[in-house]
Parts: C-alpha cells; structure tokens; sequence
C-alpha cells in the first residue's frame, strides 16, 4: 500500500502492437525526473514480453490510500516501466499529433502506426530465449526428436528459438520446445533485442603519461634501436597534430586519428609493442553511415536559364502560395518541373526552412539524387527502404539534431521523419497508386498525409504531375488549390507521335512476331540503326502469367491463395504473387499425367528473351521487381541506360515514372487491354496515366519520339485521348460518370474488408456486417460481394464497400464503423475473424 502523502508517478505508452489503447506504466521517481513525451521506455508486457513503448503522457496522481488512484485507476494492477531508452524525445509533438490523425482517419490502431513509422532499429522487442536445464532429471521418456533437440541443447547451453529452427533437422522445432519446456528439461527466457547498433572505428591516442615534451623526447632517443616503432610515432605526432596541443597544453586541439590511417604501410607489431608500452591507447569511436558527399554548388542551378513557360510557371506557384496553402502543378512530361522544384527549394533554404520531397518509387531516387546532390551537396538526405535500417536510424537520428538534412528525397515512409523547421513539401508524380500503402495497416495515403503535414507545420504543398488524380484535379477546378499548367515541352521538344496497333487485325494478317507488332519491330530495327534507345512496356513480371495444360485444362494454383502461379524461368519455379510462395515446375500435368505443358502470356522475363531472338546483337536489360530487390541493383540497371550500355530496357510500371533519358527514340506498349480490362472505376483513369507517362519517355530531347501502343480495343475513348494527349476531355468524362454513380470526389469510398480461414464464417460476418452497416447509411452500403482474389494466405476474404457523401461527417461515420466492428468480434464466432479498412482505396 502507497503512502498517503506520496505522488504515483505515471507513463501513458503505446507499443507497437495493433492495440487500439494505450497503457499504463508506473516509473520510478529517477525516471520520472527523466521520462518526456515522446521518449521510449522499455517496459514488460504480458507475462514474458519486453518492448520498447513510446511516452505519449506523464502525469502523477495521489497515492492511493487502498486498491484504487483518483480515477479509478487499479494501482495493484500496473507494472512498472524498466527503464528509460532516451534522454531527449525521439518524436516531435506534431508527430504525435499526426500518429493520432492517421489512426483515426484509416481507422487502424495507434501502435500500428508506430510500428510503421519508426525504422525497426528505434523499436527494441523481446526474442525467446531457450535455456538448457542442467538439474534435469525425470524419468519420463523422451521421444527421438526431443531427445535429440535436448542432446543439441545441452552443447549449445543457451539458444534462441529462430536460431534453434535454423541448425536442427526438424521442420517443426516449436512444439518440441513446448513439449521440453512443460517437463521441465528446459527454461525460457526474454532477451531485449536491439536492432540498432552505432558504427564503430577504432581510433589512436597518445595516454596521458607521454602527453609531454621531455617524455617523448626520452621515448623517441630509446626508440633509437626500434626504428619501425619510432616511425610509428613521429608519424602519429604528425597527423594527429600533437605539436600544437602540446604548446598549448590542450588534447582538444589533437586530431582524433583512425587506427586505419595511422597504419597505412606500418607495422602491426611495432604499433603492439607501443601498445604495450603504455604509449598508444586504443578507443571506439561512433561513426555516421551516412554518406557525406562533397559540398554542394549553386552553380549548376545559376547556369539553367528557365524557359518562358517554366519562368511563367514559377510565378505562378509562388502566386499561389500567397493565397492557397496547396498548389497544383500540371506539366506535360518534359516540361522542366524539376527545374522549378530546385528553384522553389532554394527559395525555402534561404528562409532558413526544410523541404520534403516525395517520390512514388525508389527507382526514381538515383537519377534525382544525383542531380539534386550536384546543386545541394550534403544538405540533402534520402530515406527509403532499399537502405539499410541502421542508415535509416541515422537519417531519423539526424533530423533530431541541431544540424539536420534541409532537404529529405524519400518515398512515402518520409512522411514519418521528423522536420523541425519544414517549409515545403513537394510530391512529385502526385498520382501514383505507390504513395498509398496496402498492407499492413496503417493503409495510408502518402500525398494525403503530406498535405495534412503541411498544415500542421505551416508549410506548403506542391503537387506535380503530368497526368494529375482526377480528385486533385477536382480539388484545383473547385479552387481549393491552386493550378499551375505547363504544356509545353522544354526546349520545344515535340511531344512524341502515338501509333495505335489494332492486335485483332494484326493477328488476322499475320503480322505478328510473337508478342510484337511487325510496326514495332520495323521501329525498333531503325531505332537501333541509328544508335538510339528503345523503352518496352509490359505489365506482367515474370516468364508467364501460367502454365496450362493442352490435354485437360489444369492449372496450377497457389495452395494458400485464389490466384494462378506465375511461371519465373530463370529461376525455374512458380511464384504466387501475392504470398510469396514458390513451387516446382511440374514435368507432368498431376491432373492427366500428360507432358503437354505449355505457358500461356507474356512476363517481362518471356519479353526478354523474344528480344534476344530477334536482335541477338542488341544489349537488353530488365527492369521488374525481381531484378530490383537491391538498391545497388536498380542503380545499376539506370546507370547501364542512361550511359548507352543498354540499348533495350524491358520493364513493369517501374519504366512509365519519371525516368529521364535522351537517347529513347522508340517506346513499345505491348499489351494496353489489361489496365484497359480491370473492374473498377478508376481503370480508364489508371490506364490514361500509365500509358501517357510511358509515351513520355519518347523523344526527350532533339527529336520527336515514337510511341507504338498495342491494343484489342482501338476505338475506346482514352486510346485516342492518349493519342492525343486530352487529359481535359478524359476529365470531362469520367467526372460525369462520377457524380453520376456517386464515387470520389463526390463521395468518400471505404472497403470494409472481412478476413477468416473458414469460408463459411466470413460469409456469415459479411452479410451481418452488410445488415448492420445498412441500419445505418442505408442505400451508401455495397455487398458483401466476394472479391477478384478471395483468398489469400489461407483467409477466405468477403468485401463490402460504402460509399459516403463528402457533406457528411466522416468522424461520425467511423465512429459507428467501429462500433459495429467491436460488437461482432465480441461474438463468440468472429472472434477470430479479421475486420480491416481501407479508407480511399485506389
């Protein structure tokens, strides 16, 4: 029982777990001198586990005299925090704030977001530990995998479970374990995991009892017989300026001196013999790992002259930030855009503010870092997956400090870092599907979450495009931003001529090879006469969409998933796209045991290699995410293009955004039915953009640029709007179509989607679900419907979509969401069902 007249000093903490509430902790007095808002504090949750949690609340309340704090908070209940990570907040408090605003807004959990937001080094978690039992000694018997589990043990003494799983010959070591663990033969235990470690250096320092004139003197006349050791040191006194910091009889003016400089062709032995004397100590050092790039000039920038139109253009967003807080920018491919962002980050940096510049790809970082870094130097940082996580830490760490990056170039997880001082969010190809995040939860919206940023700090938004969201566009027409258009080409560079290829006609006359028209083969022939490049388009990755076999039909499916298994045969196996399961090519059909097996369509894999056949002297290379996994890879692949080193550059989605190269003269739709084909109402929206922003990549420079596209269905309207580049007729449009079916921008659309391993169950949750949400919107309410993939990792999947108008109040709306959502999953059948969101699904 707490003493009467004693403060209970308090943490409210959100772990990152997909917990909707945060806990309490109680600290220690020590900490609570200590502890702010937005520190880390290791604390134990459940039984075992250790988690690093996030502070979002200190607070202290009387001592209770019972059971019960003012409140009713159950003092006897509360465990108390171990210890404190950091000095000094790692979240700023508008983060906070925008952590709170994404959990509402995509209805997900605040610990999902934390789990997300911060790079996996800041979140520290508990691993088991198995721990032999010397003092085992029971005379139950062991069956043959337990006993050769325990034998391994007892060698081992100790051992995590994932390590465990990795060096026995068991498929299954778990149950094993559990199994050991309930007879006592061995013990568990909770390891706090740190996935962040500082990068060392070992450095060299003279110790303090040769930090003086008359004993290095004495040291260098008896060194006189050891003259490698002697060389050691005259040079250690050269580079570490020692002369300096002895006159003035101050070790801050010696250069901290590397162990590696300092041996550059010396004498490991002589450096131990000095060692050992006592002369040269031997320390860590932290060290960045992040690359510090020579310093940048504004040369490059002073030597661009804009064009009328992109000197127009600027005026124009500055304008517009004098009046609106967002401001649109439409410029056809080619027109400058980044010119004019670099001008409007310079205007920001001599504000003394930070710029955030956001890409949809990491793909599209290395050829914009490289230019970026030639005018900013090390003021600009890069933050995305493909780096390290240690190197995301330091980014993370860095933008804390008092000298942070002032330019971010990030994909969307940069909306999470922290901006002291943020005066300018660019998001650049502001359309792309990319900025919004699928699974897991948080389900965000990268360019909705920068706006939203940018209203918390008091920075503006630029939103560039050539082919801009038809909600973006909506949102300039209805004034609520600004809009800027740029529609010429920089240089006066011709936009490129589209030519459509009827496939249905082409293949009655024969004048197909392959998957290529005999036009794009003629185009790409002449294109490689005159040593120019040529960009293909296919959607598909991998060999073949699938295999079939010609005597029964048999089709190899993924057993986890709905979905047909993707032929990769480089590789020689299956791939299930959505779960990432592999499988064997089969010899025979299981089905008939026949070995017609042939594949059906065309993966970038089966591009490639059509190419070669056809022009076994061009250089061809890949652009998927199989041949991207890397961040060295993906630069490679760019750099072998931009260079000439590549002549042919087949590729996915990754090809059509924003990729700038001069010599492309010819770019090949191959197949523009299946963004044609996909049943939602943003196809032809979808369709519009990919296959402009691929034409885009023709004719960048002196010439006009050649576009061959590929199609069953020449007469549909966004064909010839791509032909013609109609981005105000496709917009006219589809906005009719819109308002009309009441879908974005004329409602707000959420996908409720139901998720269990019996099929039966989900169906009864979505049609209660459906019943449920109908009592209360009525007609808004779609479904339940069973989606294109319904099962996927073994979870049968049930969809119902509902639709509300944008007069109405979403915060209400959500909050009946979620009412509905507790009160089925606290029925007895659904309990292990999964009920997820998707707020403005794209």
């Amino acid at each position: 029982m707490e003493h009467p007249n004693r403060l209970l000093f308090l943490a409210d903490v959100v772990l990152p777990l997909p917990l909707a509430d945060a806990y309490t902790y109680r600290l220690s007095e020590q900490l609570a001198e200590r502890v702010k808002v937005g520190c880390r504090l290791i604390v134990p949750f459940g039984s075992k586990k250790i988690y690093s949690a996030l502070v979002v609340k200190v607070y202290s309340v009387p001592a209770p005299t019972g059971g019960t704090a003012d409140g009713g908070l159950d003092v006897r209940a509360l465990k108390d925090a171990v210890d404190l990570l950091d000095e000094s907040p790692i979240l700023l408090p508008w983060q906070l704030d925008l952590w709170r605003w994404i959990a509402d807004y995509y209805l997900c959990t605040l610990g999902e977001v934390y789990k997300a937001a911060l790079p996996s080094g800041l979140k520290l978690e508990s691993e088991s530990v198995v721990v032999f039992n010397p003092d085992y000694d029971d005379a139950t018997p062991l069956t043959r995998n337990e006993q050769y589990v325990l034998d391994l043990m007892e060698r081992l003494r100790e051992q995590k479970v994932m390590d465990l799983q990795k060096v026995v010959d068991v498929k299954h070591v778990l149950p094993i374990v559990k199994s050991l663990l309930d007879k006592g033969a061995i013990t568990m235990r909770e390891e706090l995991k740190r996935n962040y470690r500082p990068r060392t250096v070992n450095c060299v320092r003279l110790t303090d009892d040769f930090f003086d004139e008359t004993a290095l003197h004495k040291l260098l006349d008896d060194l006189n017989r050891a003259p490698k050791q002697r060389d050691l040191v005259l040079r250690y006194l050269d580079l570490a300026k020692v002369g300096a910091a002895l006159t003035l009889q101050n070790r801050q003016l010696m250069v901290e001196l590397e162990k590696s400089a300092l041996m550059e062709g010396q004498s490991e032995a002589a450096f131990k013999g000095l060692r050992d004397r006592g002369v040269f100590e031997l320390y860590e050092k932290n060290v960045s790992r992040l690359a510090s790039p020579a310093k940048g000039s504004l040369a490059g920038l002073l030597d661009f002259s804009f064009s009328p139109a992109q000197q127009c253009a600027y005026d124009e967003i500055v304008a517009a930030f004098a009046e609106r807080d967002t401001c649109l920018l439409h410029g056809v491919t080619s027109s400058g855009k980044t010119e004019i962002y670099i001008r409007l980050i310079q205007d920001q940096l001599e504000r003394g503010r930070q710029v955030l510049y956001m890409l949809p790809e990491i793909v599209l970082t290395a050829q914009l870092v490289e230019r970026l870094k030639r005018v900013f130097g090390d003021r600009l940082g890069v933050y995305h997956s493909k780096y390290p996580d240690a190197e995301r830490v330091e980014v993370w760490q860095k933008q804390l400090s008092e000298q942070p990056y002032d330019i971010i170039v990030g994909v969307r997880s940069s909306v999470f870092l922290p901006f002291q001082r943020l005066g300018l969010v660019i998001i650049d190809e502001e359309h792309e599907t990319s900025f919004k995040q699928q699974d897991p939860a948080p389900r965000y919206h990268a360019r909705n979450v920068g706006l939203v940023i940018a209203r918390q700090t008091g920075a503006k938004t630029l939103l560039g495009t050539a082919t801009p969201s038809l909600e973006s566009y909506y949102n300039a027409q209805c004034g609520r931003y600004g809009l800027v258009t740029l529609s010429e080409r920089y240089g006066s560079v011709r936009m490129p001529r589209v030519e459509v290829v009827d496939l249905r006609d082409r293949r009655r006359r024969k004048e197909m090879v392959g998957p290529f028209s005999t036009d794009l083969v003629k185009a790409m022939r002449e294109a490689l006469e005159r040593r120019e490049q040529i960009i293909l388009f296919q959607n598909r990755r991998g060999y073949a969409p699938q295999i079939e076999c010609q005597v029964c039909g048999w089709v190899p499916r993924c057993d986890r998933c709905d979905v047909t298994l993707t032929l990769h045969r480089d590789n020689r196996q299956m791939t299930c796209h959505y779960c990432g399961a592999t499988y064997p090519v089969p010899d025979r059909c299981p089905n008939c045991q026949s070995q017609e097996l042939h594949s059906i369509g065309y993966g970038t894999e089966r591009i490639e290699d059509n190419i070669r056949q056809l022009f076994p002297q061009a250089r061809v290379a890949r652009m998927d995410l199989d041949t991207t996994r890397s961040r060295t890879a993906y630069e490679r692949l760019l750099a072998d293009f931009e260079y000439g080193r590549t002549d042919i550059l087949v590729g996915t989605q990754m090809v059509t955004k924003g990729l700038d190269f001069e010599r492309v003269s010819v770019v090949g739709i191959l197949n523009a039915d299946t963004m044609l084909n996909m049943p939602d109402f943003r196809s032809y929206e979808r369709a519009f953009q990919m296959l402009s922003q691929v034409a885009g990549r023709a004719g960048r420079r002196s010439r006009q640029g050649l576009v061959i596209l590929q199609t069953k269905m020449p007469d549909l309207p966004v064909v010839k709007q791509v032909v013609t580049n109609d981005f105000d007729s496709l917009y006219s449009d589809q906005m009719e179509e819109r308002q009309a079916f009441h879908y974005p921008p004329f409602s707000r659309v959420v996908n409720i989607l139901m998720k269990h391993r019996d099929p039966h169950v989900v169906t009864r949750l979505s049609n209660d679900m459906a019943q449920l949400l109908r009592r209360v919107f009525g007609q808004r309410v779609l479904g339940p419907d069973t989606p294109m993939v319904s099962r996927i990792q073994l979870q049968y999947i049930r969809k119902v979509v509902l639709k509300i108008e944008t007069a109405a109040s979403m915060a209400e709306a959500r909050q009946r969401m979620r009412q509905i959502q507790q009160y089925l999953l606290s029925l007895p059948e659904y309990k292990s069902a999964q009920v997820v969101y998707d707020v403005d699904p794209v």
